[in-house]
């Protein structure tokens, strides 16, 4: 989504209904497990708010910029059959990714608002997670996302973006097979902009939390929910978000 918080409005009340088509691929490499994601949005929004000291408003619906995922465990993550993935006990997992997104959404650029970004990013991350016995696990990323420049932003203008770091916690209870909970804590920091040459006062240093609830409903189909709240923010995040997905996975025996 466009609507970030370096973009200069004020009192902005927005909301969003996005829906996604995602397609996920298991991977293996030197006998450790990976994940390859693919995302495909689309957006509704309806939002408002002042655009430099002007009362503005917009509805716009369309398709998102598609998200592509690639995730590799380097240790304690061995690749599994479906036979053999019930045995597992995990231990220490160490892993890296990287998620590219593609500026082919909707984008008009005579409007502040849009569901494009109208660049590319890129977000290389690592991570750690732990478990402790048969219920708890506790996760850790670090990332960092770099942006190409919006060379057609508002009417040909060019705006860029410094890097965005991001540093995300995890505290998982495995309720049982196929069904668990999570606390999410992230932190993100970065990501000033300049448009045409010109420094804006947008540093981020913003604190969010969630909740996720996640149940398999038989072997191939599983729910999950989510929520996401603003903790601390010195710009922007002071916004909700709820979350539905429905999984199904089709695998060989």
């Amino acid at each position: 989504m466009a609507v970030d918080p370096s973009l200069p409005i004020q009192n902005a009340s927005a909301t969003v209904y996005l829906e996604t088509i995602a397609y996920s691929r298991a991977l293996k490499a030197w006998g450790q497990s990976g994940i390859m994601n693919l995302l495909l949005p689309y957006a509704q929004v309806s939002a408002s708010g002042n655009i430099f000291g002007q009362p503005r408003s917009r509805s716009v619906s369309g398709p998102g910029d598609p998200i592509l995922r690639v995730a590799m465990n380097l240790y304690g993550a061995p690749a599994l059959t479906p036979r053999e993935f019930p045995a597992y006990q995990q231990q220490t997992i160490v892993g890296v990714a990287l998620v590219t997104t593609a500026p082919l959404g909707q984008y008009d650029s005579s409007k502040l608002i849009n569901i494009s970004t109208n660049r590319w990013s890129f977000k290389p991350e690592a991570g750690v997670s732990v478990a402790f016995g048969k219920h708890w696990t506790f996760e850790s990323t670090a990332g960092a996302t770099f942006y190409t420049d919006n060379d057609n932003f508002l009417n040909g203008n060019t705006r860029s973006q410094k890097p965005l770091y991001a540093l995300q916690g995890h505290v998982i209870y495995n309720v049982g097979p196929g069904f668990w909970l999570a606390a999410d804590g992230t932190y993100y920091a970065g990501g000033r902009t300049t448009l045409n040459g010109k420094v804006d006062n947008d540093l981020q240093q913003n604190t969010r939390w969630g909740l996720t609830v996640s149940k398999a409903v038989d072997n191939h189909n599983s729910l999950k929910l989510n929520y996401s709240n603003g903790l601390t923010a010195r710009v922007g995040t002071s916004f909700q978000t709820i979350s539905i997905v429905w999984q199904y996975a089709w695998f060989d025996k």
